[in-house]
């Protein structure tokens, strides 16, 4: 069954060395279009789910071309001003074996740095809408784009839409004067579903504890209207094999997913997003204990496909939950 989804958040262009080319190296790089909620919306729309996203893009041929992407993805960008200014970028120097990857971000003063939706009827935006998702990046970016961010979190919350935050603290973000402490605890509130490891707790929510299950049982305090607490754990060997597993909480008990062996990694960007996708569409489609391991195995498949977005299929992601994909399943 199609369900609706909405969005929120910045779409970038990256560019990537080739290969494993380091900066310094590089003389040309791979051009595409990614974001963290971009993203997810792509894999849910991959997966046959009506996704819309609310963002901003230059009016130029960079903002139309990311426009002909997303479209292309099946995204429905109804939602997405054009205004002048810049797009935000971002660069990747993709690393192996026991040299990690690198990120270089230039987004400051992008369009949707600026963007404040004042021209949205937002009830008219959730009409219909099953499910909205934000990440803690959006509100990391700017003071308007954290103002927004409530904004379309209070609307949603109005029209008694599901809300999922990947609270994702990037500290080199929070640039404009503002802490998470100061801005995340309001946002965490209007979500009942939230992926948030030690750390995002720690920065977000000033909540320091080395027991998860402890550290969700105080968010659930502070937050009542969490109802899930979501985290992967990642074993990092080198750059290029890692293992991963998943950890739903919930009121009742912790659910652990299996452990999967990722031995040649080809792209670990937006491995994060395929499994806030997976477990999206898996409590909408699925139980809990399906959900995780549905959100685990896409994300273990994200990081064979070269690019932001998760192109795998449905089908895909079951054979590997059921061990039927080539390659090694820990159990």
């Amino acid at each position: 069954m199609r369900k609706r989804i909405g969005t929120l958040g910045e779409v970038m262009m990256r560019f990537s060395t080739p290969g494993h080319e380091r900066f310094i190296q590089a003389r040309n790089y791979d051009a595409e279009f990614g974001g963290s909620e971009a993203n997810v919306g792509v894999s849910l729309a991959y997966w046959h789910q009506d996704v819309s996203l609310i963002s901003a893009l230059p009016a130029n041929d960079m903002g139309r071309a990311a426009l002909r992407f997303l479209k292309t993805a099946g995204i429905d960008t109804s939602y997405i001003d054009t205004q002048e200014g810049r797009m935000g970028l971002y660069f990747l120097e993709n690393g192996a074996m026991q040299r990690s990857s690198k990120i270089i971000y230039d987004r400051f003063d992008s369009v949707f740095s600026h963007h404040d939706g004042q021209n949205m009827d937002w009830d008219q935006v959730f009409k219909g809408v099953d499910w909205f998702h934000w990440s803690g990046i959006t509100p990391a970016v700017s003071a308007k784009a954290a103002s927004l961010c409530l904004k379309v979190l209070q609307a949603a919350k109005r029209n008694g839409v599901m809300v999922s935050g990947d609270i994702n603290y990037r500290r080199n973000l929070w640039r404009y004067g503002k802490s998470p402490l100061d801005i995340m605890p309001e946002l965490i509130a209007h979500s009942q579903v939230i992926i948030a490891g030690l750390t995002d707790l720690a920065n977000c929510m000033d909540i320091h504890e080395s027991d998860f299950a402890y550290a969700c049982e105080k968010a659930k305090a502070l937050c009542p209207s969490i109802q899930l607490v979501a985290t992967t754990e990642r074993d990092s060997l080198s750059a290029s094999h890692n293992k991963l597993k998943g950890t739903l909480w919930t009121e009742e008990r912790l659910i652990q997913s299996k452990t999967y062996d990722m031995p040649n990694i080809v792209d670990r960007i937006g491995g994060g997003d395929a499994f806030m996708a997976g477990l999206i569409y898996g409590l909408m489609h699925r139980n809990k204990e399906q959900a995780l391991e549905f959100a685990v195995a896409a994300s273990v498949l994200k990081h064979s496909v070269p690019g932001d977005a998760n192109f795998v299929s449905v089908e895909e992601v079951d054979q590997l939950v059921k061990g039927e994909n080539v390659g090694r399943l820990l159990r």
